[in-house]
């Protein structure tokens, strides 16, 4: 897993990106089509139009950073939206890269009453 500071924010490029792109063109798409700095440790996620394959970029104050990941079996669950972003959480992130329904999740049983 891809460690996400508590302060960093997830963005999902809705709609379908080039996967041939490297770090430099996300980076641009970023800047130019999210009107987002791409330099400011967020993370950046893109999804090809098989929906199979998927693309973070992240500036780690180091250097820049490219995480791949293509599903053997099925498609990661992305927003219906054409064009713009969406801000997802870590733990939503986390259940995109492991193929899960991130917007709608079961959560467990909560206590009704404290004591």
């Amino acid at each position: 897993m891809i460690p996400v500071p508590s302060n960093t924010r997830v963005w999902l490029a809705a709609g379908v990106t080039d996967m041939r792109r490297g770090f430099n063109t996300l980076a641009a798409q970023a800047s130019s089509v999210l009107e987002l700095d791409p330099y400011s440790g967020h993370l950046f996620v893109f999804r090809g139009r098989k929906g199979d394959l998927l693309k973070i970029i992240w500036w780690d104050s180091q250097g820049a950073c490219l995480f791949s990941k293509r599903l053997e079996k099925g498609r990661f669950v992305w927003p219906a939206a054409k064009d713009g972003k969406v801000s997802v959480t870590a733990a939503q992130l986390a259940m995109l890269l492991e193929g899960i329904d991130w917007r709608m999740p079961v959560r467990t049983w909560r206590p009704s009453r404290a004591g």
